[in-house]
C-alpha cells in the first residue's frame, strides 16, 4: 500500500464505509455491534481501557476516532492517558500541550516509542487542539526493568524523588490471576524475555497505570490507551482500579487479529466488554 492510498483510506473515507470490511466490533458474548452502539456503551463510563495492538495501524486510527466521538459528545469532559508515556515525562507533556515549545523539542526530550509519530502523535495533537488533559501513566522503564531483574524490594534503593512516578508501596500482587500465571508459565519455559521477577514487573506497570488513572480522573471520562494484555480478562489495570474503587464503571476494549472477521474466535470471548477484530495482514506502524 503506497503512502497516497494509505492517506486516502485513513483520512478521507467515512467510518461507516471503511468499517464494513476493515474491522468488526463484538460484545463479550461474540455478538456483532455497530459503532454507534459501541460508542453509546462507553459514554456513561468512568474509565475506558482501550486495549490496543501496539503496531496495528488501523487500531490506532480507530482509537483516535473513538476519542473524537467521545469528545464531541462530552465536550471537554474527557481526560486522555496512555501506557506509551512514562510518568516522569508528565511535565514535558503538560508544557507541550500548553504550547510552550515546538513538536521538535517535545520529541527530543520525551521518551517516545519508535512508532510515536504514526501511532500516538495524532492522539497528542488532538488533545492539544481540544485542550484535553493528557496523563502519562506508565512507570519509568528503568524502574520496571529493575523490578524484573531484582524484585520489588530493589526499589528501596531509589531516592525518595523516584517514588513520585511509582504506585505507592507496598501494593498487592495476585499471582493467581490467569494472565500473571500465563506469564509465569511462559517465563519458566525460557522465553527470550524471561527474567526472575516478570510477574512483579508486569504488576507494578498495571498498578502504576491504575494509580495515575485514579489520581487524575477528576469526575470526567478517563480514556486510557494500553496494550490489550494490560486489561484483557478484566485483569491487570482493571483489577487494580476495581480494588481501589469497586463502584466505578469501567469499560474495557480488547483488540485482536483474526483470519475471519465475521465470527469472534472462541479464545476471544469474554476477554473484554468489547472486542475489535482486525485482519491479520493489517499494515504495521514502525
Amino acid at each position: 500500500m503506497n503512502r497516497l492510498v494509505f492517506y486516502l483510506l485513513f483520512t478521507l473515507l467515512p467510518l461507516n464505509i471503511f468499517a464494513q470490511d476493515a474491522y468488526t466490533l463484538f460484545d463479550k458474548q461474540g455478538k456483532k455491534v455497530s459503532y454507534d452502539k459501541f460508542l453509546s456503551g462507553m459514554e456513561s463510563a468512568d474509565i475506558i481501557l482501550f486495549g490496543e495492538i501496539h503496531d496495528n495501524a488501523l487500531c490506532h486510527w480507530l482509537q483516535l476516532q473513538v476519542l473524537k466521538s467521545l469528545e464531541a459528545v462530552k465536550k471537554g469532559k474527557v481526560v486522555v492517558g496512555g501506557e506509551f508515556f512514562e510518568a516522569d515525562d508528565q511535565i514535558i507533556i503538560d508544557e507541550y500541550l500548553k504550547g510552550y515549545f515546538s513538536l521538535t523539542n517535545f520529541k527530543d526530550e520525551a521518551k517516545t516509542w519508535s512508532n510515536f509519530e504514526q501511532a500516538y502523535l495524532p492522539i497528542i495533537q488532538f488533545s492539544k487542539e481540544k485542550h484535553l488533559t493528557f496523563i502519562a501513566t506508565n512507570i519509568p522503564r528503568r524502574y520496571a526493568s529493575l523490578v524484573a531483574k531484582k524484585g520489588i524490594d530493589s526499589l528501596q534503593l531509589l531516592q525518595s524523588e523516584a517514588f513520585k512516578w511509582i504506585v505507592p508501596l507496598p501494593f498487592d500482587i495476585d499471582k493467581n490471576l490467569p494472565g500473571y500465571k500465563q506469564l509465569a508459565e511462559s517465563s519458566s519455559q525460557g522465553h527470550a524475555f524471561s527474567l526472575p521477577f516478570m510477574i512483579e514487573a508486569q504488576a507494578i506497570k498495571d498498578a502504576t497505570m491504575a494509580h495515575f488513572i485514579n489520581l487524575n480522573r477528576a469526575e470526567k471520562i478517563f480514556f486510557h490507551i494500553n496494550g490489550s494484555y494490560h486489561s484483557d480478562g478484566f485483569e491487570g489495570i482493571y483489577w487494580y482500579l476495581k480494588k481501589k474503587n469497586p463502584s466505578q464503571k469501567i469499560i474495557t476494549v480488547s483488540s485482536k487479529e483474526q483470519k475471519n472477521l465475521s465470527v469472534l474466535d472462541k479464545e476471544n470471548l469474554n476477554i473484554a466488554d468489547y472486542i475489535i477484530c482486525f485482519p491479520e495482514d493489517m499494515i504495521r506502524t514502525k
